[in-house]
């Protein structure tokens, strides 16, 4: 039997593998604290400058400063004011530029020796790293501590998402794809709360950074991955972990005999690398609509949020309806991606489209004071493109072969990133026009929906393991006739150079 049927005999969705699930989307809340962690830890409260005399003749003058608000952030205990002031955005890059790194660096890295030790690694350093931003006596310490929290959180939030693909049947992988994301906004809504009743920075830093630990000892437990072990032709490995799911789920001991792969008779061959993406004559294809997918999926998502955070409020429940205004998002998708004249394809470019028109529709209705205003559709248009990013990670891990699913997250991720570095700077356009900032998101939501349409559907789709599965015969007859048209001249032109 291939690993498909396998899941069907030991439970696609068994018992022990919900407990297995939980644990890694409890996770997520652990991440998005530390991923929101910068917002309230580098709080800036109102502050005036006193000017005082010094010196027998009170000819030096000194600057006092006073802080108007009663509140502890690294701020206010390192006087990151005026030309100082920059060090605080220059810590939350310096997060997200780790982030951007260990995108790249943990997704090759865990395709090549296995999920596992690459995320329990990662996991175990992130919680390491957390505990010195709490206790960094200094601001560059505090700064490059944020930096290798950053790298860990990337790199081992990818194979946790992977992980909870992995570990079920094909069948569960958008309800457990949207379940992962829908808890990250839960963490940053819990997060705001917990900012609210923990002031105290280097407090707030610790309490946060506290479950991780917890989490890290009960993953410690966790299995290694049975589709990797499969595709990697680590046949009997695989064999004795869905046994073991089996017995687990409460079906007995059950006798699950693999397919051999092509890997079976070599499984210490190297496995593809992250130039497999760009040299596979589909992969290639699919790796550049997909990474501008999620680059305009970032831009319009970051870009929308600096205009609804021009709003003025308690910073701790904005923090939590950044959170909470995503939630309805998940549900919305997930009724859509399953049903099948709408599927993963047609609902992710559509929700882009949307989100797109809202960024149009913005620059022509009332800042606020009406219902419809242009708060309320930056916020819409944040909803319809978090179920845009939620399809995405989904549909990806569909899209790519077990042997390089977290090589292709990986780069997707990385041109995330780079879209949500790139979107505060596009407001600055509007010294050319002042609707071209929001025309720019407009059209970047629109055309990644229009270049999304050009992917195969995969619902109800088997999902290939090996490279050489995919560039199969039987693997390229499920998809559409337009995408195979499409792939299949890649694969004959690539053929056709070999023999050359």
């Amino acid at each position: 039997m291939d690993i498909e049927e396998a899941f069907q005999v030991v439970g696609e969705f068994g018992r022990h593998q919900k407990r297995m699930i939980t644990i890694l989307v409890f996770l997520q809340i652990y991440m998005a604290c530390q991923s929101m962690l910068i917002i309230l830890v580098g709080a800036v409260p109102e502050y005036h400058v006193e000017p005082f005399t010094e010196g027998v003749d009170g000819d030096v003058t000194q600057h006092s400063v006073k802080f108007t608000e009663d509140i502890s952030s690294i701020v206010t205990e390192w006087f990151l004011i005026k030309h100082e002031a920059y060090k605080v955005n220059l810590a939350g890059s310096l997060f997200f530029a780790g982030v951007l790194i260990g995108n790249v660096l943990f997704g090759p890295l865990s395709d090549k020796i296995g999920r596992k030790p690459v995320f329990l690694t990662g996991l175990f350093f992130e919680v390491l790293f957390g505990y010195c931003t709490a206790l960094a006596p200094s601001y560059e310490l505090f700064a490059v501590s944020r930096l290798l929290v950053g790298l860990m959180n990337g790199g081992m939030a990818l194979v946790c998402f992977v992980l909870t693909q992995e570990y079920v049947g094909k069948s569960y992988w958008a309800m457990t794809g949207t379940l992962t994301n829908m808890t990250f906004a839960v963490g940053i809504a819990l997060f705001g709360a917990l900012g609210y009743y923990v002031r105290q920075w280097r407090s707030l830093a610790t309490v946060a950074n506290c479950p991780g630990l917890l989490l890290f000892l009960l993953c410690v437990n966790l299995p290694e991955s049975p589709r990797w072990l499969y595709s990697r032709g680590h046949t009997k490995q695989a064999e004795d972990i869905l046994q073991y799911f089996a017995v687990r789920n409460g079906k007995g001991r059950i006798l699950v005999k693999l397919r051999r792969t092509a890997n079976t008779s070599n499984p210490d061959a190297a496995s593809p690398g992250v130039f497999q993406l760009f040299t596979h004559p589909i992969l290639r294809w699919r790796t550049v609509v997909l990474m501008y997918v999620w680059y305009a999926c970032s831009l319009v998502y970051y870009g929308l949020t600096l205009n609804a955070s021009e709003e003025k409020g308690n910073r701790y429940l904005s923090v939590a309806m950044y959170g909470l205004v995503e939630l309805p998002a998940y549900p919305l998708c997930m009724y859509f991606i399953n049903k099948q004249w709408a599927g993963r394809r047609k609902s992710m470019a559509n929700f882009l489209a949307f989100a797109g028109v809202s960024c149009l529709l913005t620059m022509v209705v009332p800042v606020s004071g009406s219902l419809v205003s242009a708060t309320s559709l930056a916020l819409v248009g944040k909803l319809l493109v978090s179920a845009a990013f939620n399809i995405a990670y989904v549909y990806t891990s569909e899209l790519y072969p077990t042997v390089i699913r977290n090589a292709g997250l990986g780069v997707c991720s990385m041109s995330c990133r780079v879209g949500g570095i790139l979107a505060p700077f596009v407001p600055s356009l509007k010294s050319l026009h002042t609707s071209m900032p929001f025309m720019v998101f407009c059209l970047s939501g629109i055309s990644a929906g229009c270049l999304g349409l050009l992917l195969p559907e995969t619902l109800n789709k088997p999902s290939a393991e090996t490279l050489d599965e995919l560039s199969s015969p039987k693997y390229q007859r499920i998809l559409e006739p337009q995408v195979h048209l499409l792939e299949d001249k890649h694969l004959m032109d690539h053929n056709g150079a070999d023999s050359d």
